[in-house]
């Protein structure tokens, strides 16, 4: 479901959960998973090659769980970051800042943050968003220095 000011087709492509399910089956994706109930993401696989098409790098914003498959299929091809906040208790600030969750949605997504911590050492590098032009820095040079070799 878009969150306001989202466009389907430009922000995301928002499929019911029969269109999915139906891509799922297509083998239309190259990483998909059901990340909270009833939702699932993905990272179709069209779209992908339609940036490596235009000769431009593509970048996602995933799960963990989609990134290490992304990882396990591509290699060297891709790098992996991990944007960590500085804790679980800073990250339900930042939630609960938005506005956007409900006490139900605000602890799946804490649940989520604090299952996806142990994940972390298993990404090419890890950059703690404690300051945000800082993180947004970092994470540039490690990007630059990747596309560059």
């Amino acid at each position: 479901m878009p969150r306001p000011g989202e466009v389907d087709g430009k922000d995301y492509y928002f499929l019911t959960e029969t269109a999915f399910r139906n891509k799922i089956e297509e083998d239309a994706f190259i990483e998909w998973e059901m990340v909270y109930t009833g939702k699932y993401y993905g990272t179709l696989k069209t779209e992908v090659n339609r940036i490596w098409d235009n000769e431009q790098a593509p970048l996602v914003d995933i799960d963990v769980i989609g990134a290490l498959n992304i990882k396990k299929q591509y290699g060297e091809k891709s790098i992996s970051i991990f944007i960590k906040a500085p804790s679980v208790e800073e990250l339900r600030n930042r939630l609960e800042a938005r506005g956007t969750e409900s006490p139900q949605t605000l602890q799946e997504r804490l649940d989520k943050a604090a299952y996806e911590l142990s994940f972390a050492e298993q990404f090419d590098t890890i950059i703690v968003n404690d300051n945000l032009d800082r993180a947004i820095e970092e994470t540039l040079q490690v990007i630059d220095a990747f596309i560059r070799q």
